[in-house]
């Protein structure tokens, strides 16, 4: 397994330089002592509890896994006593509301820790990681009986949330769930029904695990209109906020999967169990469409994770390893071969590492502060900063995963042989980066909400909203210097407007041509996102070379370069197979399909 070294360097300059976090937080109501020093100070302690603490247990719980008995689910070792230390540290609250015992702090810093453990050891962090998507649902729509009971100890870590949607006849398409709410004389329910692929269902590492759960009430309309949200704890909570009698929540089983084996997937029976209902009758689906938002960005962060470990395990292989002389010729002239950095292919593999990882970052960490902005600014800067969020969450959810998985597998490729065998760790890696493109929506999910509901949904007024923001940047920045970035930019976003005109106007006459489309669609916009941010590193590294730290911004606008010429160009793909239609697609007859 790659030695993990948290890219501190790489954070501050994103953080700091590029997002002018200092600044903007200054600007911002209830967080103007959020100062560069007590930021990096935090990041500082971060860095070394997820390189001392989590990543030397990456490979362990990768091999031992979790192991279940009789409804009772134990992690791997060293995992409960990390979580301990995690809670004991104050790395739960961090990010969390002050009125419920958080600490306050900016949703990017939450973010950027998050970075800093799910790389070091991603199995681990899905234990904590939900929880911050039920800390927002209860904050958002639970009445305040149910924030005085269950905020508190879920917001320091003592317990942790799940999220509970999926059952075996329903995925993705939640109007079929069956699970059922009966309601009780004392305002409370009696749950019924079962979930899979729940997370962190069932585990040894917190005292009480809170579900928050999706069922229908009797008599409810059919479909998505007919859903509740509630919530459902393992431990019953008394009235003062401690822990009661044992709910009927049991864990019949846990998945045998792929990858991230440290983390428990669990299979959960709700007999007759005690839930609260959340929010309004019938509701539940928009209610948890706020969990399901939180978590979309956690889990790009998860993509960004991958890309980055599977980059610095392949740098320092491809540093070390010796193969074959270079082209140009001998660079290590006193040994039997080169290594392998010199040669071409190799260098294509690790700058598009390079490029995902640092275009993602520099992607996801300015949606956080968009989830601050909708936070806490003024009511036309939130506006304007939730609908930004609502174009871009689903494509840093789908594209980032799947950037960071194409980044993942790039690492095993760099190892050749090495890369595929257990020792070296890098297939580890790739295991699992797979899910987090299936999970909080899959790709293609995530690809008909962006030009389903997002941009064709909203007559093109959130896209808009975005692609003003390029035409400023690029007017506002435009000059000799510059052009090999704007001049680009410029004419990617008119094409943008206008290929997204074009299958609104198909879909008008075939829906098909959306859905055809989608896919495509979503990697077209990942491309020109990424875009936008890589041409604002370079901008600012011309700025900045002749400083003290000139290698730096040298290499970010090598980059830049790099995946303006060779990474941008991916979108000529997309956007022939967008004008392509849907026939290809549809015309085969279903029982054409055949073996």
């Amino acid at each position: 397994m790659p030695t993990y070294k948290a890219p501190l360097r790489e954070i501050h300059f994103v953080m700091h330089e590029l997002l002018e976090s200092e600044s903007f937080y200054k600007r911002l109501p209830g967080f103007e002592d959020v100062t560069r020093d007590l930021m990096d100070a935090i990041l500082k302690e971060a860095a070394r509890f997820s390189e001392d603490v989590l990543a030397p247990l990456n490979r362990q719980g990768d091999e031992q896994g979790c192991s279940w008995d009789d409804g009772e689910v134990m992690t791997p070792d060293g995992f409960a006593a990390a979580y301990k230390q995690y809670v004991k540290n104050g790395w739960a609250s961090l990010a969390a509301d002050r009125e419920h015992g958080g600490q306050g702090m900016p949703n990017l810093l939450g973010t950027i820790v998050n970075e800093l453990a799910g790389t070091a050891n991603w199995s681990w962090l899905m234990y904590p990681g939900l929880s911050h998507g039920a800390v927002k649902t209860i904050e958002s729509h639970g009445d305040p009986d149910q924030q005085r009971k269950f905020l508190p100890k879920l917001i320091t870590g003592e317990w942790t949330g799940t999220m509970c949607l999926t059952e075996s006849q329903c995925g993705s398409d939640l109007g079929l769930l069956q699970t059922k709410a009966e309601p009780q004389k004392d305002g409370s329910y009696i749950l019924s029904g079962t979930k899979i692929f729940i997370s962190a269902g069932e585990h040894d590492m917190a005292e009480n695990i809170v579900h928050i759960v999706l069922a229908r009430l009797p008599d409810a309309p059919a479909g998505t209109k007919g859903i509740s949200l509630f919530i459902v704890p393992k431990y019953n909570v008394e009235n003062d906020g401690g822990i009661g009698s044992r709910n009927n929540v049991l864990c019949t089983s846990i998945e045998k999967k792929m990858g991230i084996h440290g983390s428990a997937t669990c299979v959960l029976n709700f007999d007759e169990a005690k839930g609260f209902l959340i929010g309004p009758e019938n509701k539940g689906l928009a209610c948890m469409f706020t969990f399901i938002n939180t978590s979309r960005i956690g889990t790009a962060i998860q993509g960004l994770a991958h890309a980055e470990l599977s980059f610095q395990g392949a740098l320092s292989y491809a540093k070390d390893r010796l193969a074959m002389r270079s082209l140009a010729g001998p660079v290590n002239a006193d040994g039997p071969a080169d290594p392998i950095i010199v040669h071409p292919d190799i260098r294509r593999m690790l700058l598009t590492q390079k490029a995902l990882s640092e275009g993602s970052r520099a992607f996801l960490y300015y949606l956080s502060q968009l989830g601050d902005l909708v936070d806490a600014g003024d009511e036309e800067r939130a506006r304007k900063a939730n609908d930004l969020m609502a174009l871009l969450t689903p494509i840093g959810k789908a594209f980032v995963t799947e950037s960071g998985f194409e980044a993942a597998n790039l690492g095993i490729q760099i190892y050749g042989g090495h890369g595929f065998i257990r020792e070296w760790g890098m297939e580890q890696i790739v295991r699992d980066a797979r899910i987090a493109m299936i999970y909080e929506g899959t790709t293609g999910i995530q690809a008909l909400d962006l030009l389903g509901r997002k941009v064709l949904g909203s007559g093109g007024k959130l896209l808009v909203g975005f692609t003003t923001i390029l035409e400023n940047f690029c007017d506002e920045n435009l000059n000799e210097e510059t052009a090999a970035f704007i001049d680009p930019l410029k004419r990617y976003k008119d094409e943008w407007l206008k290929i997204s005109m074009e299958i609104g106007e198909r879909a008008i006459k075939d829906p098909n041509e959306a859905g055809a489309a989608a896919y495509d669609y979503l990697m077209y916009s990942g491309y020109i996102v990424l875009g936008y941010f890589w041409a604002r590193m370079a901008i600012l590294s011309q700025k900045k070379i002749g400083s003290s730290d000139t290698s730096f911004y040298e290499a970010k606008l090598i980059t830049a370069k790099f995946y303006f010429e060779r990474i941008l160009p991916r979108t000529r793909y997309h956007c022939e197979s967008i004008s392509s239609g849907a026939e290809n697609l549809m015309d085969m007859p279903a029982d054409m399909f055949s073996i």
